[in-house]
């Protein structure tokens, strides 16, 4: 379902729930199908052989989580520069239960002056989606609301694990 609009040339992609390393094979044939060129985020760890090769090919960028390396700026830069990209982003951080969301998504939408995209993938239903376009307003409790509310009803492959009550 859904996509991205073809007159949209940059955003942030949100895909939640993440609650199982099966989301990114899923991820990626929703990149695939649409045909998007995206980027997200990996931990650096991952990039050795036999992963760093199709890490690299489908749009991955080593990410350091034990540096405080201002991550929003670096982004917010790039997106700038660039004349398209699409950054996807699991604000949740990891695919075991969590007691809120990373902002940092929010952040980069923010300062690039660009769209959220709302993407899911419901196991439940048995689809994924890029399925909304939100324009944060800067009242991060009144966009989080709005969060909170649109993802209540998407089921992640491990339901536990997806925590829908408390998101800041």
């Amino acid at each position: 379902m859904g996509g991205v609009p073809k007159d949209l040339k940059k955003g942030v992609i949100i895909v939640v729930p993440h609650t199982s390393n099966w989301d990114f094979i899923y991820g990626m044939a929703t990149k695939f199908h649409f045909k998007l060129e995206a980027t997200y985020f990996a931990k650096k760890e991952l990039f050795k052989w036999p992963l760093k090769t199709v890490l690299q090919k489908t749009g991955a960028l080593p990410v350091d989580r034990s540096s405080s390396k201002d991550m929003v700026g670096q982004a917010v830069d790039a997106i700038k520069k660039a004349g398209q990209m699409y950054v996807v982003i699991a604000p949740e951080g990891t695919r075991s239960h969590t007691e809120k969301w990373k902002t940092g998504f929010y952040h980069i939408a923010l300062q690039a002056n660009i769209p959220i995209m709302l993407a899911y993938i419901d196991y439940a239903k048995k689809e994924t989606a890029i399925d909304e376009i939100y324009y944060p307003t800067g009242d991060k409790e009144k966009d989080f609301a709005y969060f909170k509310e649109y993802y209540s009803k998407i089921t992640g492959r491990n339901p536990e694990y997806h925590n829908k009550e408390k998101l800041l």
